[in-house]
């Protein structure tokens, strides 16, 4: 099929390799709102050829909408005012329901599957898209009862050739858990390292001291703010309620400390282990 990626990026660019990698895609149109962006991805071989926006989604089979969240909220109902009954439209954001509220009751709402491949770097732009980013992680479709089967199905298609698996949730239980397992790692990340930056103002013994652990806790904090601030904005009471009990739990071990509480804080940690459960 030929393929239209609408936001060349990390996700939108290294799902434009998995699908030339697996043959899915004969053809790969890239649609940017940077010349710069589509520069890139001709110069890397992740899009055929860039196209405006209109003469894009007229040629493909499959569009992807893959820019920053703010961006969907107003480009999704202008692609389903021009999507025909052959082409399915799929998303990657990560929030959902400020973007499905918006396009409820459009008349080709059917043509659209809310997807959300649970996959990425810290890293951004087509220069960050890599191969098998997708292989083995989960793609969450949301709200699937509000589009057409054959779409439903030419989606799994697509990110089944990225080697994702499957599960489906609605528009509230998706950007909960979004909140819970996503965007509250984000902002911890965010917080951490502007905690480090403001007591260390000694950047080269940073550099020296900073172990594995470090890095992998603070990776998150390279992230975009381009990218993240519309998620928050978007998702902003769900994780608004992940953060209280964030703030919480770190309280909890504050006032641990301050008592010399430690058997306390050792029970709160054997109980954090926990997770191991889950995380295998």
């Amino acid at each position: 099929m030929v393929v239209g990626i609408i936001g060349i990026g990390l996700i939108g660019g290294s799902l434009a390799i998995s699908l030339k990698e697996s043959g899915l895609a004969s053809r790969v149109i890239g649609m940017d709102a940077s010349q710069h962006n589509l520069d890139k991805a001709v110069r890397r071989r992740l899009i055929d050829d860039d196209m405006p926006l209109e003469a894009g989604v007229a040629e493909a089979d499959l569009l992807v909408l893959a820019t920053p969240m703010d961006a969907m909220l107003t480009l999704l109902p202008r692609l389903l005012d021009r999507i025909r009954p052959d082409q399915t439209l799929v998303d990657v954001g990560s929030t959902k329901e400020s973007l499905l509220d918006g396009v409820c009751g459009h008349p080709n709402r059917g043509r659209f599957v809310a997807c959300h491949p649970m996959a990425g770097t810290e890293f951004s732009g087509p220069e960050a898209a890599v191969p098998n980013l997708f292989a083995g992680k989960t793609c969450v479709i949301v709200d699937a009862q509000d589009s057409d089967p054959d779409a439903v199905d030419t989606a799994k298609r697509v990110f089944s050739c990225a080697g994702m698996n499957f599960t489906h949730l609605d528009r509230s239980a998706h950007d909960l858990h979004c909140a819970y397992v996503s965007h509250i790692s984000h902002i911890a990340s965010f917080a951490l390292a502007l905690t480090v930056l403001e007591k260390e103002k000694d950047e080269q013994r940073i550099f020296e001291l900073a172990s594995s652990g470090f890095g992998s806790t603070v990776r998150l904090a390279k992230s975009s703010p381009d990218m993240w601030v519309p998620i928050f904005r978007q998702n902003r009471d769900y994780v608004l309620d992940v953060l209280d009990e964030h703030i919480e739990q770190l309280a909890r071990f504050r006032t641990q400390l301050i008592k010399r509480d430690f058997d306390g804080f050792y029970e709160r940690i054997r109980r954090a282990n926990q997770i191991e459960k889950i995380l295998k």
